[in-house]
Protein backbone atom coordinates (compact mmCIF):
# COMPACT_ATOMS: atom_id res chain seq x y z
CA UNK A 1 0.00 0.00 0.00
CA UNK A 2 1.44 3.49 -0.86
CA UNK A 3 -0.31 5.52 1.40
CA UNK A 4 -3.22 6.14 3.87
CA UNK A 5 -5.38 6.12 0.60
CA UNK A 6 -4.91 2.75 -0.30
CA UNK A 7 -8.40 0.84 0.57
CA UNK A 8 -8.16 -2.04 2.90
CA UNK A 9 -10.91 -4.55 3.87
CA UNK A 10 -11.71 -5.04 7.05
CA UNK A 11 -13.58 -7.33 9.76
CA UNK A 12 -14.95 -4.44 11.27
CA UNK A 13 -18.45 -4.24 10.84
CA UNK A 14 -20.95 -1.56 10.62
CA UNK A 15 -24.52 -2.36 11.96
CA UNK A 16 -25.17 -5.80 9.75
CA UNK A 17 -22.52 -4.50 6.57
CA UNK A 18 -18.97 -4.55 6.57
CA UNK A 19 -17.38 -1.52 4.86
CA UNK A 20 -14.35 -0.70 3.15
CA UNK A 21 -11.71 1.63 5.30
CA UNK A 22 -8.43 3.12 4.84
CA UNK A 23 -5.35 2.16 6.85
CA UNK A 24 -5.72 5.47 8.89
CA UNK A 25 -8.68 5.05 10.07
CA UNK A 26 -8.17 1.23 10.54
CA UNK A 27 -5.44 2.25 13.14
CA UNK A 28 -6.99 5.21 14.33
CA UNK A 29 -9.70 2.58 15.42
CA UNK A 30 -7.45 0.18 17.00
CA UNK A 31 -5.87 3.06 19.00
CA UNK A 32 -8.98 4.21 20.42
CA UNK A 33 -10.07 0.00 22.03
CA UNK A 34 -9.16 -0.33 25.57
CA UNK A 35 -6.14 -2.24 25.69
CA UNK A 36 -7.70 -4.17 28.62
CA UNK A 37 -10.69 -5.50 26.71
CA UNK A 38 -9.37 -7.19 23.65
CA UNK A 39 -6.30 -8.03 21.62
CA UNK A 40 -6.43 -7.38 17.70
CA UNK A 41 -3.69 -7.71 15.10
CA UNK A 42 -3.44 -6.36 11.63
CA UNK A 43 -3.57 -9.54 9.11
CA UNK A 44 -2.17 -9.46 5.73
CA UNK A 45 -3.39 -12.02 3.49
CA UNK A 46 -2.32 -12.58 -0.47
CA UNK A 47 -4.61 -11.19 -3.24
CA UNK A 48 -7.50 -13.16 -3.59
CA UNK A 49 -6.49 -13.86 -7.29
CA UNK A 50 -2.35 -14.64 -5.76
CA UNK A 51 -1.73 -16.77 -8.96
CA UNK A 52 -2.05 -13.92 -11.22
CA UNK A 53 0.76 -13.33 -12.81
CA UNK A 54 1.03 -9.77 -11.90
CA UNK A 55 1.74 -10.46 -8.35
CA UNK A 56 5.39 -11.37 -9.31
CA UNK A 57 6.02 -7.91 -10.42
CA UNK A 58 8.01 -6.09 -8.04
CA UNK A 59 6.34 -2.55 -7.31
CA UNK A 60 9.41 -0.45 -6.92
CA UNK A 61 13.06 0.29 -6.39
CA UNK A 62 13.93 -0.54 -2.56
CA UNK A 63 16.12 2.41 -2.79
CA UNK A 64 14.02 4.70 -4.31
CA UNK A 65 11.72 7.38 -1.96
CA UNK A 66 9.00 5.41 -2.15
CA UNK A 67 10.62 2.60 -0.18
CA UNK A 68 8.89 -1.03 -0.65
CA UNK A 69 5.32 0.05 -0.78
CA UNK A 70 2.68 -2.51 -2.67
CA UNK A 71 -0.17 -1.54 -4.41
CA UNK A 72 -3.61 -1.74 -2.02
CA UNK A 73 -4.44 -4.71 -5.04
CA UNK A 74 -1.49 -7.03 -3.85
CA UNK A 75 -1.89 -7.15 -0.27
CA UNK A 76 -5.01 -6.81 1.83
CA UNK A 77 -4.98 -5.88 5.61
CA UNK A 78 -7.63 -7.42 7.83
CA UNK A 79 -8.39 -6.54 11.46
CA UNK A 80 -8.94 -9.73 13.06
CA UNK A 81 -9.64 -9.79 17.22
CA UNK A 82 -7.74 -12.41 19.15
CA UNK A 83 -10.23 -15.44 18.64
CA UNK A 84 -9.25 -16.63 15.37
CA UNK A 85 -12.64 -18.06 14.79
CA UNK A 86 -14.58 -15.50 14.68
CA UNK A 87 -12.58 -12.18 13.14
CA UNK A 88 -11.73 -14.14 9.69
CA UNK A 89 -15.42 -15.13 8.97
CA UNK A 90 -16.77 -11.58 9.64
CA UNK A 91 -13.93 -10.83 7.29
CA UNK A 92 -15.59 -13.06 4.22
CA UNK A 93 -19.03 -12.25 4.29
CA UNK A 94 -18.89 -10.33 1.63
CA UNK A 95 -16.84 -12.73 -0.87
CA UNK A 96 -19.29 -15.82 0.27
CA UNK A 97 -22.26 -16.22 -2.15
CA UNK A 98 -25.56 -16.29 -0.33
CA UNK A 99 -26.17 -19.77 1.35
CA UNK A 100 -29.39 -21.62 2.53
CA UNK A 101 -29.31 -21.95 6.51
CA UNK A 102 -28.41 -25.36 7.74
CA UNK A 103 -30.15 -26.51 10.79
CA UNK A 104 -27.86 -27.12 13.77
CA UNK A 105 -27.43 -30.62 14.64
CA UNK A 106 -28.63 -30.89 18.10
CA UNK A 107 -26.23 -32.70 20.12
CA UNK A 108 -27.01 -33.99 23.68
CA UNK A 109 -26.29 -32.40 26.62
CA UNK A 110 -23.74 -32.72 28.75
CA UNK A 111 -23.77 -34.32 32.00
CA UNK A 112 -21.05 -32.54 34.99
CA UNK A 113 -19.78 -34.13 37.97
CA UNK A 114 -18.03 -33.27 40.54
CA UNK A 115 -15.14 -35.57 40.47
CA UNK A 116 -11.36 -36.27 39.11
CA UNK A 117 -10.82 -37.64 35.34
CA UNK A 118 -10.22 -41.00 34.74
CA UNK A 119 -8.14 -41.04 31.82
CA UNK A 120 -8.11 -44.38 29.47
CA UNK A 121 -4.94 -43.26 27.37
CA UNK A 122 -1.89 -45.57 27.27
CA UNK A 123 1.63 -44.11 28.57
CA UNK A 124 3.86 -42.85 25.98
CA UNK A 125 6.77 -45.78 25.22
CA UNK A 126 7.71 -44.55 22.00
CA UNK A 127 11.49 -44.11 20.91
CA UNK A 128 12.85 -42.33 18.62
CA UNK A 129 15.41 -44.42 16.67
CA UNK A 130 16.06 -41.78 13.65
CA UNK A 131 17.46 -39.22 16.47
CA UNK A 132 19.73 -42.08 17.50
CA UNK A 133 20.60 -42.55 13.81
CA UNK A 134 21.36 -38.32 13.73
CA UNK A 135 23.15 -38.49 16.85
CA UNK A 136 25.96 -40.87 15.39
CA UNK A 137 26.20 -39.22 12.12
CA UNK A 138 27.72 -36.16 14.00
CA UNK A 139 26.53 -33.64 11.55
CA UNK A 140 27.88 -30.19 11.33
CA UNK A 141 25.98 -26.89 11.52
CA UNK A 142 25.77 -27.18 7.29
CA UNK A 143 24.71 -31.00 7.70
CA UNK A 144 21.75 -30.36 9.58
CA UNK A 145 20.82 -27.47 7.58
CA UNK A 146 20.97 -29.34 4.77
CA UNK A 147 18.40 -31.74 6.20
CA UNK A 148 15.63 -29.17 5.21
CA UNK A 149 17.11 -27.51 2.00
CA UNK A 150 18.30 -30.68 0.91
CA UNK A 151 19.92 -31.22 -2.93
CA UNK A 152 15.95 -31.94 -4.05
CA UNK A 153 14.62 -28.78 -2.40
CA UNK A 154 17.92 -26.66 -4.05
CA UNK A 155 17.98 -28.34 -7.89
CA UNK A 156 13.71 -27.75 -7.04
CA UNK A 157 14.23 -23.99 -6.13
CA UNK A 158 16.67 -23.93 -9.03
CA UNK A 159 14.56 -25.27 -12.12
CA UNK A 160 11.27 -22.87 -10.79
CA UNK A 161 13.46 -19.63 -10.98
CA UNK A 162 15.11 -20.91 -14.48
CA UNK A 163 11.77 -21.58 -15.43
CA UNK A 164 10.28 -18.29 -14.46
CA UNK A 165 13.31 -16.40 -15.90
CA UNK A 166 13.03 -17.95 -19.81
CA UNK A 167 8.72 -17.39 -19.15
CA UNK A 168 10.43 -13.93 -19.05
CA UNK A 169 12.51 -14.13 -21.98
CA UNK A 170 15.40 -14.02 -19.61
CA UNK A 171 18.39 -16.77 -19.82
CA UNK A 172 19.23 -16.75 -16.24
CA UNK A 173 21.28 -20.01 -15.89
CA UNK A 174 20.94 -20.17 -12.38
CA UNK A 175 23.33 -23.07 -10.47
CA UNK A 176 22.82 -24.85 -7.22
CA UNK A 177 26.14 -23.30 -6.26
CA UNK A 178 24.90 -19.75 -6.96
CA UNK A 179 21.62 -21.11 -5.13
CA UNK A 180 23.94 -21.10 -2.37
CA UNK A 181 25.82 -18.08 -2.24
CA UNK A 182 22.10 -15.79 -2.02
CA UNK A 183 21.28 -17.97 0.88
CA UNK A 184 24.37 -17.89 2.42
CA UNK A 185 23.84 -13.83 1.97
CA UNK A 186 20.08 -13.93 3.13
CA UNK A 187 21.26 -16.25 6.38
CA UNK A 188 24.18 -13.50 6.96
CA UNK A 189 22.32 -10.23 6.56
CA UNK A 190 20.40 -11.82 9.92
CA UNK A 191 23.47 -10.68 12.33
CA UNK A 192 25.36 -8.20 9.48
CA UNK A 193 22.34 -5.74 7.95
CA UNK A 194 22.61 -2.33 6.17
CA UNK A 195 20.22 -0.03 5.29
CA UNK A 196 20.79 -0.78 1.86
CA UNK A 197 21.80 -4.03 0.66
CA UNK A 198 24.03 -2.95 -2.13
CA UNK A 199 26.06 -1.50 0.78
CA UNK A 200 27.85 -4.91 1.06
CA UNK A 201 29.83 -4.68 -2.42
CA UNK A 202 30.54 -1.12 -2.13
CA UNK A 203 34.08 -0.49 -2.25
CA UNK A 204 34.12 2.41 1.31
CA UNK A 205 36.21 0.78 3.94
CA UNK A 206 33.43 1.48 6.50
CA UNK A 207 30.87 -0.67 4.34
CA UNK A 208 32.43 -3.35 2.14
CA UNK A 209 32.12 -6.98 3.07
CA UNK A 210 34.47 -8.85 1.14
CA UNK A 211 32.91 -12.48 2.45
CA UNK A 212 30.11 -11.07 -0.07
CA UNK A 213 31.68 -9.12 -2.65
CA UNK A 214 33.94 -12.23 -3.19
CA UNK A 215 31.52 -14.80 -3.32
CA UNK A 216 29.40 -13.49 -5.83
CA UNK A 217 28.59 -10.15 -8.06
CA UNK A 218 26.37 -7.91 -7.12
CA UNK A 219 24.24 -7.38 -10.25
CA UNK A 220 24.30 -11.67 -10.48
CA UNK A 221 22.89 -11.62 -7.24
CA UNK A 222 20.28 -8.76 -7.80
CA UNK A 223 19.48 -10.53 -10.80
CA UNK A 224 18.85 -13.96 -9.62
CA UNK A 225 17.17 -12.37 -6.11
CA UNK A 226 14.35 -10.46 -8.76
CA UNK A 227 13.76 -14.16 -10.87
CA UNK A 228 13.36 -16.08 -6.81
CA UNK A 229 10.37 -18.66 -7.73
CA UNK A 230 9.09 -21.64 -6.22
CA UNK A 231 6.08 -22.80 -8.42
CA UNK A 232 5.23 -23.02 -12.31
CA UNK A 233 2.82 -19.97 -13.02
CA UNK A 234 0.65 -21.87 -15.64
CA UNK A 235 0.05 -24.94 -13.07
CA UNK A 236 -1.25 -22.97 -9.54
CA UNK A 237 -4.29 -23.33 -8.02
CA UNK A 238 -6.82 -20.48 -7.86
CA UNK A 239 -8.67 -21.25 -5.00
CA UNK A 240 -5.40 -21.32 -2.73
CA UNK A 241 -4.07 -17.99 -1.89
CA UNK A 242 0.10 -18.90 -1.14
CA UNK A 243 -0.11 -20.84 -4.87
CA UNK A 244 3.06 -19.35 -5.84
CA UNK A 245 5.14 -20.99 -2.25
CA UNK A 246 2.84 -23.99 -1.87
CA UNK A 247 5.54 -26.44 -3.69
CA UNK A 248 8.16 -25.14 -1.12
CA UNK A 249 5.78 -25.36 2.00
CA UNK A 250 4.87 -28.68 1.25
CA UNK A 251 8.54 -29.65 0.64
CA UNK A 252 9.56 -28.06 3.90
CA UNK A 253 6.54 -29.27 5.70
CA UNK A 254 7.51 -32.96 4.78
CA UNK A 255 11.21 -32.42 5.89
CA UNK A 256 10.36 -30.60 9.26
CA UNK A 257 8.47 -33.43 10.15
CA UNK A 258 10.49 -36.22 8.76
CA UNK A 259 13.48 -35.69 10.93
CA UNK A 260 11.60 -33.64 13.65
CA UNK A 261 12.47 -35.71 17.30
CA UNK A 262 9.64 -37.67 18.35
CA UNK A 263 8.54 -36.84 21.17
CA UNK A 264 5.13 -36.92 23.38
CA UNK A 265 4.21 -33.02 24.32
CA UNK A 266 3.96 -30.93 21.41
CA UNK A 267 2.46 -27.08 21.05
CA UNK A 268 0.30 -25.35 18.97
CA UNK A 269 -0.13 -22.03 18.69
CA UNK A 270 -0.23 -18.94 15.81
CA UNK A 271 3.06 -16.65 14.92
CA UNK A 272 3.54 -13.99 12.59
CA UNK A 273 5.88 -13.44 9.63
CA UNK A 274 6.21 -9.66 9.79
CA UNK A 275 5.96 -7.41 6.43
CA UNK A 276 8.71 -5.05 6.54
CA UNK A 277 6.71 -2.46 4.29
CA UNK A 278 7.02 1.44 5.02
CA UNK A 279 3.10 1.54 6.44
CA UNK A 280 1.92 3.87 8.97
CA UNK A 281 1.23 1.04 11.46
CA UNK A 282 5.37 0.71 11.99
CA UNK A 283 4.76 4.28 13.93
CA UNK A 284 2.47 3.01 16.64
CA UNK A 285 3.32 3.87 20.06
CA UNK A 286 4.91 1.13 21.72
CA UNK A 287 3.57 -1.32 23.31
CA UNK A 288 0.66 -1.75 21.53
CA UNK A 289 -0.72 -5.06 20.95
CA UNK A 290 -0.73 -4.64 17.22
CA UNK A 291 1.45 -6.88 14.75
CA UNK A 292 1.64 -6.81 10.65
CA UNK A 293 2.35 -9.32 8.68
CA UNK A 294 1.08 -12.92 7.59
CA UNK A 295 -0.53 -15.15 10.19
CA UNK A 296 0.60 -18.27 10.26
CA UNK A 297 -0.41 -21.96 11.95
CA UNK A 298 2.31 -23.32 13.68
CA UNK A 299 2.69 -26.73 15.44
CA UNK A 300 6.23 -27.44 17.42
CA UNK A 301 7.98 -29.66 19.87
CA UNK A 302 7.99 -28.28 23.19
CA UNK A 303 11.63 -27.08 23.27
CA UNK A 304 10.58 -24.83 19.70
CA UNK A 305 11.40 -27.44 16.37
CA UNK A 306 8.74 -26.61 14.06
CA UNK A 307 7.43 -29.45 13.09
CA UNK A 308 4.05 -28.52 11.15
CA UNK A 309 3.00 -24.77 9.59
CA UNK A 310 0.63 -23.66 7.52
CA UNK A 311 -0.01 -19.86 6.62
CA UNK A 312 -3.50 -18.82 7.05
CA UNK A 313 -5.74 -17.77 4.35
CA UNK A 314 -9.13 -16.85 6.55
CA UNK A 315 -12.51 -19.06 6.05
CA UNK A 316 -12.73 -18.31 2.39
CA UNK A 317 -10.26 -20.50 1.22
CA UNK A 318 -9.96 -23.07 4.40
CA UNK A 319 -12.99 -24.34 5.69
CA UNK A 320 -13.43 -25.38 9.31
CA UNK A 321 -15.01 -29.15 9.70
CA UNK A 322 -16.45 -30.86 12.01
CA UNK A 323 -18.10 -28.09 13.54
CA UNK A 324 -15.17 -26.36 14.74
CA UNK A 325 -14.20 -23.08 13.93
CA UNK A 326 -10.92 -22.02 11.79
CA UNK A 327 -8.33 -22.53 14.55
CA UNK A 328 -9.84 -25.73 16.06
CA UNK A 329 -9.60 -27.07 12.33
CA UNK A 330 -5.90 -26.38 12.37
CA UNK A 331 -5.02 -28.15 15.43
CA UNK A 332 -6.65 -31.35 13.99
CA UNK A 333 -4.55 -30.93 10.89
CA UNK A 334 -1.70 -30.80 12.46
CA UNK A 335 -2.76 -34.05 14.74
CA UNK A 336 -3.29 -35.81 11.41
CA UNK A 337 0.33 -34.89 10.27
CA UNK A 338 1.72 -36.13 13.26
CA UNK A 339 -0.32 -39.61 13.29
CA UNK A 340 1.33 -39.79 9.62
CA UNK A 341 4.43 -41.18 12.27
CA UNK A 342 2.31 -43.02 14.18
CA UNK A 343 -0.88 -43.23 15.90
CA UNK A 344 0.76 -42.81 19.37
CA UNK A 345 -0.75 -40.32 22.57
CA UNK A 346 0.58 -37.68 21.53
CA UNK A 347 0.01 -34.31 23.88
CA UNK A 348 -1.11 -31.48 22.13
CA UNK A 349 -1.11 -28.09 24.20
CA UNK A 350 -2.67 -24.96 22.85
CA UNK A 351 -4.25 -21.62 23.89
CA UNK A 352 -7.61 -20.45 24.59
CA UNK A 353 -7.85 -18.72 21.25
CA UNK A 354 -8.09 -22.98 20.02
CA UNK A 355 -9.47 -24.79 22.83
CA UNK A 356 -13.24 -25.93 23.28
CA UNK A 357 -14.93 -29.25 24.87
CA UNK A 358 -15.80 -30.15 21.23
CA UNK A 359 -12.07 -30.31 19.72
CA UNK A 360 -11.04 -32.01 23.28
CA UNK A 361 -13.41 -34.61 22.14
CA UNK A 362 -12.14 -34.92 18.45
CA UNK A 363 -8.77 -35.62 19.51
CA UNK A 364 -9.78 -37.79 22.49
CA UNK A 365 -11.35 -40.27 19.93
CA UNK A 366 -8.30 -39.64 17.50
CA UNK A 367 -6.17 -41.08 21.04
CA UNK A 368 -4.53 -37.79 21.57
CA UNK A 369 -4.07 -35.64 24.94
CA UNK A 370 -5.08 -32.15 24.99
CA UNK A 371 -4.86 -29.30 27.25
CA UNK A 372 -5.47 -25.93 26.82
CA UNK A 373 -7.20 -22.58 28.64
CA UNK A 374 -10.70 -21.97 27.59
CA UNK A 375 -13.14 -19.28 27.19
CA UNK A 376 -16.21 -19.78 29.46
CA UNK A 377 -18.82 -19.18 26.46
CA UNK A 378 -16.79 -22.55 24.62
CA UNK A 379 -17.35 -24.63 28.35
CA UNK A 380 -20.34 -26.07 27.01
CA UNK A 381 -22.22 -24.45 29.94
CA UNK A 382 -19.50 -26.44 32.80
CA UNK A 383 -21.59 -25.28 36.06
CA UNK A 384 -18.41 -24.00 37.85
CA UNK A 385 -18.18 -21.30 40.40
CA UNK A 386 -18.80 -17.93 39.50
CA UNK A 387 -15.15 -15.93 38.40
CA UNK A 388 -16.36 -12.97 40.86
CA UNK A 389 -17.16 -15.44 43.64
CA UNK A 390 -13.65 -17.36 43.42
CA UNK A 391 -11.98 -14.20 43.01
CA UNK A 392 -13.25 -13.65 46.85
CA UNK A 393 -11.49 -16.56 47.90
CA UNK A 394 -7.97 -16.93 49.02
CA UNK A 395 -5.54 -17.53 46.04
CA UNK A 396 -4.76 -21.07 45.15
CA UNK A 397 -8.59 -21.71 45.07
CA UNK A 398 -9.97 -23.89 42.34
CA UNK A 399 -13.25 -25.70 41.01
CA UNK A 400 -14.03 -28.24 38.92
CA UNK A 401 -16.31 -31.13 37.02
CA UNK A 402 -15.94 -33.70 34.50
CA UNK A 403 -18.13 -34.46 31.75
CA UNK A 404 -19.55 -37.94 32.24
CA UNK A 405 -20.18 -39.42 28.65
CA UNK A 406 -16.72 -37.54 27.25
CA UNK A 407 -13.92 -37.87 30.04
CA UNK A 408 -13.24 -33.87 29.62
CA UNK A 409 -12.26 -31.77 33.09
CA UNK A 410 -12.74 -28.29 32.90
CA UNK A 411 -11.15 -26.37 36.03
CA UNK A 412 -11.33 -23.18 37.36
CA UNK A 413 -8.40 -21.49 39.64
CA UNK A 414 -7.69 -18.81 40.95
CA UNK A 415 -4.15 -16.94 41.12
CA UNK A 416 -4.00 -13.61 40.11
CA UNK A 417 -6.90 -13.80 38.00
CA UNK A 418 -8.92 -16.27 37.03
CA UNK A 419 -8.47 -19.06 34.57
CA UNK A 420 -10.38 -21.72 33.13
CA UNK A 421 -8.52 -25.05 31.64
CA UNK A 422 -9.68 -27.72 29.84
CA UNK A 423 -8.50 -31.11 29.31
CA UNK A 424 -8.98 -34.93 28.25
CA UNK A 425 -6.06 -36.64 30.21
CA UNK A 426 -4.65 -34.72 33.18
CA UNK A 427 -7.13 -34.08 36.12
CA UNK A 428 -6.25 -32.07 39.26
CA UNK A 429 -4.00 -34.83 41.40
CA UNK A 430 -1.72 -34.70 42.20
CA UNK A 431 -2.04 -31.32 43.03
CA UNK A 432 0.87 -28.67 44.19
CA UNK A 433 2.24 -25.96 45.34
CA UNK A 434 3.48 -23.11 43.03
CA UNK A 435 4.92 -19.74 43.71
CA UNK A 436 2.75 -16.79 44.12
CA UNK A 437 4.62 -12.76 43.73
CA UNK A 438 2.41 -10.17 45.45
CA UNK A 439 3.61 -7.03 43.40
CA UNK A 440 1.85 -4.60 46.41
CA UNK A 441 3.51 -6.39 49.75
CA UNK A 442 6.66 -7.48 47.45
CA UNK A 443 6.22 -11.01 48.81
CA UNK A 444 6.16 -14.41 47.59
CA UNK A 445 3.76 -16.90 49.02
CA UNK A 446 2.65 -20.02 48.38
CA UNK A 447 -0.52 -21.40 46.72
CA UNK A 448 -2.06 -24.92 45.78
CA UNK A 449 -2.13 -25.70 41.95
CA UNK A 450 -3.95 -28.55 39.87
CA UNK A 451 -1.94 -31.15 38.00
CA UNK A 452 -3.08 -29.80 34.78
CA UNK A 453 -1.85 -26.32 35.19
CA UNK A 454 1.18 -27.21 36.32
CA UNK A 455 2.00 -29.03 33.63
CA UNK A 456 0.25 -26.77 31.04
CA UNK A 457 2.66 -23.79 32.21
CA UNK A 458 5.59 -26.45 31.88
CA UNK A 459 5.04 -27.31 28.34
CA UNK A 460 2.82 -24.47 26.16
CA UNK A 461 5.42 -22.43 25.16
CA UNK A 462 7.24 -24.42 22.12
CA UNK A 463 5.65 -21.83 19.34
CA UNK A 464 7.18 -18.75 21.67
CA UNK A 465 10.30 -20.35 22.24
CA UNK A 466 10.66 -20.70 18.13
CA UNK A 467 9.37 -17.20 17.23
CA UNK A 468 12.16 -15.60 20.08
CA UNK A 469 15.04 -17.73 18.75
CA UNK A 470 13.72 -16.70 14.74
CA UNK A 471 13.38 -13.02 15.91
CA UNK A 472 16.88 -12.96 17.20
CA UNK A 473 18.79 -12.72 13.67
CA UNK A 474 15.97 -13.23 11.23
CA UNK A 475 16.78 -13.04 7.52
CA UNK A 476 16.93 -8.43 6.79
CA UNK A 477 17.11 -8.89 2.91
CA UNK A 478 13.79 -8.57 1.49
CA UNK A 479 12.16 -8.36 -1.94
CA UNK A 480 9.25 -6.48 -3.12
CA UNK A 481 6.96 -9.64 -4.11
CA UNK A 482 4.48 -9.98 -1.54
CA UNK A 483 6.04 -13.73 -0.98
CA UNK A 484 9.48 -12.34 -0.08
CA UNK A 485 9.38 -11.64 3.73
CA UNK A 486 7.44 -15.35 3.83
CA UNK A 487 10.90 -16.86 2.28
CA UNK A 488 13.30 -15.44 5.18
CA UNK A 489 10.60 -16.83 7.24
CA UNK A 490 10.74 -20.39 5.86
CA UNK A 491 14.99 -19.67 5.92
CA UNK A 492 14.59 -18.42 9.43
CA UNK A 493 12.74 -21.52 10.88
CA UNK A 494 15.08 -24.13 9.06
CA UNK A 495 17.95 -22.77 10.54
CA UNK A 496 15.73 -23.01 13.99
CA UNK A 497 15.36 -26.31 13.55
CA UNK A 498 18.75 -27.49 12.57
CA UNK A 499 20.03 -25.53 16.04
CA UNK A 500 17.72 -27.38 17.86
CA UNK A 501 18.51 -30.45 16.30
CA UNK A 502 22.33 -29.48 17.09
CA UNK A 503 21.47 -29.02 20.45
CA UNK A 504 20.00 -32.58 20.92
CA UNK A 505 23.09 -34.48 18.65
CA UNK A 506 26.26 -32.22 20.08
CA UNK A 507 26.77 -32.61 23.98
CA UNK A 508 30.45 -31.99 23.49
CA UNK A 509 30.19 -29.09 21.15
CA UNK A 510 27.25 -27.14 21.35
CA UNK A 511 27.37 -23.67 20.08
CA UNK A 512 24.75 -21.11 20.06
CA UNK A 513 22.30 -20.07 17.90
CA UNK A 514 24.29 -16.45 16.40
CA UNK A 515 27.68 -19.26 15.88
CA UNK A 516 25.38 -21.74 14.36
CA UNK A 517 24.15 -19.22 11.22
CA UNK A 518 27.68 -17.72 11.17
CA UNK A 519 29.34 -21.02 10.51
CA UNK A 520 26.11 -22.05 7.88
CA UNK A 521 26.70 -18.54 6.29
CA UNK A 522 30.66 -19.05 6.18
CA UNK A 523 30.49 -22.08 4.63
CA UNK A 524 28.20 -21.31 2.18
CA UNK A 525 29.56 -18.36 1.15
CA UNK A 526 33.37 -19.84 0.97
CA UNK A 527 32.36 -23.14 -0.04
CA UNK A 528 30.09 -21.76 -2.93
CA UNK A 529 31.74 -18.41 -4.20
CA UNK A 530 32.99 -17.62 -8.05
CA UNK A 531 36.17 -18.37 -8.23
CA UNK A 532 36.53 -17.34 -11.58
CA UNK A 533 36.50 -13.71 -11.55
CA UNK A 534 38.51 -13.45 -7.84
CA UNK A 535 42.05 -13.28 -8.65
CA UNK A 536 44.11 -12.63 -5.70
CA UNK A 537 41.24 -12.40 -3.50
CA UNK A 538 40.66 -15.59 -3.18
CA UNK A 539 44.16 -16.50 -1.45
CA UNK A 540 43.40 -13.65 0.91
CA UNK A 541 40.28 -14.99 2.09
CA UNK A 542 41.73 -18.68 2.37
CA UNK A 543 44.17 -17.23 4.63
CA UNK A 544 41.33 -15.34 6.83
CA UNK A 545 39.32 -17.82 7.56
CA UNK A 546 41.71 -20.33 8.29
CA UNK A 547 42.62 -18.70 11.26
CA UNK A 548 39.88 -16.98 12.12
CA UNK A 549 38.70 -19.89 15.19
CA UNK A 550 34.95 -19.72 13.62
CA UNK A 551 32.85 -22.81 13.22
CA UNK A 552 35.71 -25.07 11.88
CA UNK A 553 34.30 -29.04 11.87
CA UNK A 554 36.28 -31.82 10.86
CA UNK A 555 34.16 -34.42 8.72
CA UNK A 556 34.50 -37.55 7.30
CA UNK A 557 35.56 -37.54 2.92
CA UNK A 558 34.60 -40.78 0.42
CA UNK A 559 38.03 -39.94 -1.03
CA UNK A 560 41.59 -39.80 0.19
CA UNK A 561 43.55 -36.97 0.11
CA UNK A 562 46.67 -35.20 1.08
CA UNK A 563 46.44 -33.89 4.56
CA UNK A 564 47.31 -29.93 4.30
CA UNK A 565 49.87 -30.19 7.42
CA UNK A 566 51.79 -33.59 6.82
CA UNK A 567 50.67 -33.65 3.72
CA UNK A 568 50.29 -37.60 3.96
CA UNK A 569 46.81 -39.12 3.07
CA UNK A 570 43.72 -38.90 4.89
CA UNK A 571 40.21 -39.39 4.37
CA UNK A 572 38.97 -36.53 6.87
CA UNK A 573 38.64 -32.21 6.14
CA UNK A 574 37.77 -28.88 7.57
CA UNK A 575 34.36 -28.44 5.92
CA UNK A 576 34.83 -24.84 6.06
CA UNK A 577 38.10 -24.71 4.41
CA UNK A 578 37.89 -27.50 2.41
CA UNK A 579 41.08 -28.90 2.73
CA UNK A 580 42.13 -32.49 3.74
CA UNK A 581 43.64 -32.80 7.52
CA UNK A 582 44.04 -35.37 10.08
CA UNK A 583 42.50 -35.02 13.41
CA UNK A 584 45.63 -34.82 14.88
CA UNK A 585 46.92 -32.03 12.79
CA UNK A 586 43.34 -30.36 13.16
CA UNK A 587 44.36 -27.72 16.31
CA UNK A 588 47.47 -27.25 14.87
CA UNK A 589 46.74 -26.35 11.19
CA UNK A 590 44.29 -23.49 12.65
CA UNK A 591 46.38 -21.75 14.97
CA UNK A 592 49.09 -19.17 13.35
Amino acid sequence: MASSSSSLTTGRRTGSKLKSMKLLEVLNALEEEESGQSREEIFIAPPNNASGDFTDEDSGDEDGRRGTHLPGNVLHAFVVPEDSGSGEDEDELQLQPAMKKQKAVVEPPHVWTKRDIRPDFTSWTASDPHMEDLKSQELSPVGLFELFFDEGTINFIVNETNRYAWQKNVNLGLTAQELKCVLGILILSGYISYPRRRMFWETSPDSHHHLVADAIRRDRFELIFSYLHFADNNELDESDRFAKVRPLIVRMNYNFQKHAPLEEFYSFGESMCEYFGHRGSKHLPAGKPVRLGYKIWCGTTSRGYLVWFEPSQGTLFTKPDRGLDLGGSMVVKFVDALQTRGCLPYHIFFDKVFTSVKLMSILRKKGVKATGTVREYRTERCPLKDPKELKRMKRGSFDYKVDESEEIIVCRWHDSSVVNICSNAVGIEPAGLTNHHSGAAKTQAQVHQPSLLRLYQEKVGGVGRMDQNIAKYKVKIRGMKWYSSFIGYVIDAALNNAWQLHRMCCHDAQVDLLAFRRYVACVYLESNADTSSQGRRSRRLETESRFDMIGHWIIHQDKRTRCALCHSQTNTRCEKCQKGVHAKCFRAYHIR
